[in-house]
């Protein structure tokens, strides 16, 4: 972008341009193309060049609600440098509100950063990465919990990496789960070829849910203030945080024997050691599971679904340091006062 205009293959986008596009990157059985939307709005005035992304499963609404409130209800006349907008990765899945691409049964979180002359998804994931995410300085990948399960707001990202580090803790959540990620999605792939990239999750799938919506804009304007694009946001303080790395303890907590879960937590709840998080009850009632906690913790990830099979995950739970429980406590309790 040596001349401030983003090219990708096909078209270029001038500073001072925003353009809407629908982008081929597959066919279908007719052949017809599959096309995802993107929206490009470069700025007048030169700066760093991000990318937003949601939906690369294609049952995860929340992101995409993001995406496009950020692409097409934020006024831009500020802006210093370029966003990409990325709202639907996964078209197939999206219309058939499936995870997965649906005719070839693969998933596109796990294909990138593709090949072009690999499987179908792997074609798909190339045609995206090489044109939308390997000219970025940086990204975020939006997600939800898969069905039947819920997330609180938290961010998945490469700490060790000095840009991922940056970017994960301007966007203000108050939990960064560290690791490098598995290969093949897009974050750890992004990272690998130098675009530091955060994942976030939040909420479940199938739905739009406003208040996580609206939480996540505030963490998109925090980032964006801190790689200079905007003039009037500053960057934000979550409050506090904790980034739970390989030191900190975490768990899936399952189930053991299957029936209907009564959960007596939500996400984002602190729980202390021993307390019991969900009980487990027969049709009958004549025969229940108690589910303890083996650590105090934060539940990150609850079951909304209330029917399980033995194996079945329950919560997600990771430690929380003493200052950390403590600010966490503050919180809550204060948002328990009347107003």
């Amino acid at each position: 972008m040596a001349d401030g205009a983003f090219s990708y293959d096909g078209g270029r986008v001038e500073p001072g341009e925003t353009r809407d596009i629908r982008y081929a990157i597959s066919e279908t059985y007719m052949g017809d193309p599959v096309r995802i939307p993107v929206t490009i709005v470069n700025g007048s005035e030169p700066g760093p060049t991000g990318v937003l992304s949601a939906a690369a499963h294609g049952d995860e609404l929340n992101g995409i609600e993001v995406v496009r409130t950020v692409a097409h209800d934020w006024n831009h006349d500020d802006l210093r440098g370029t966003l990409v907008c990325l709202p639907v990765l996964n078209v197939p899945g999206f219309l058939a509100q499936q995870r997965y691409l649906p005719i070839y049964d693969r998933d596109l979180n796990r294909s990138f950063p593709g090949s072009e002359t690999g499987t179908s998804a792997r074609r798909m994931a190339n045609h995206i990465f090489e044109n939308f995410v390997a000219p970025c300085d940086f990204g975020l990948d939006f997600h939800t919990s898969t069905r039947g399960r819920t997330n609180m707001l938290h961010v998945r990202a490469n700490t060790a990496e000095e840009g991922v580090e940056r970017v994960a803790k301007s966007f203000a959540s108050n939990v960064v789960i560290d690791g490098v990620g598995p290969e093949g999605t897009l974050r750890h792939e992004a990272t690998v070829r130098e675009v530091p990239m955060i994942t976030i999750e939040m909420g479940e799938a199938h739905r739009f849910q406003r208040g996580l919506i609206d939480r996540a804009l505030a963490g998109v304007e925090s980032v964006l203030a801190e790689f200079g694009m905007q003039r009037v946001s500053a960057v934000r303080w979550p409050g506090w945080r904790t980034v739970i790395d390989g030191d900190a303890e975490k768990t899936w907590l399952r189930a053991d024997v299957g029936g209907l879960v009564d959960m007596h937590y939500d996400g984002g709840d602190l729980v202390e050691e021993g307390e019991a998080v969900c009980t487990i009850t027969d049709p009958f009632k004549t025969d229940s599971e108690t589910v303890t906690a083996p650590f105090t913790g934060l539940l990150v990830g609850v079951l909304e679904n209330p029917l399980v099979y033995p194996g079945n995950p329950l919560c997600h739970l990771v430690e929380l340091d003493t200052s950390t429980r403590h600010a966490l406590e503050r919180e809550q309790s204060n948002s328990s006062l009347p107003a």
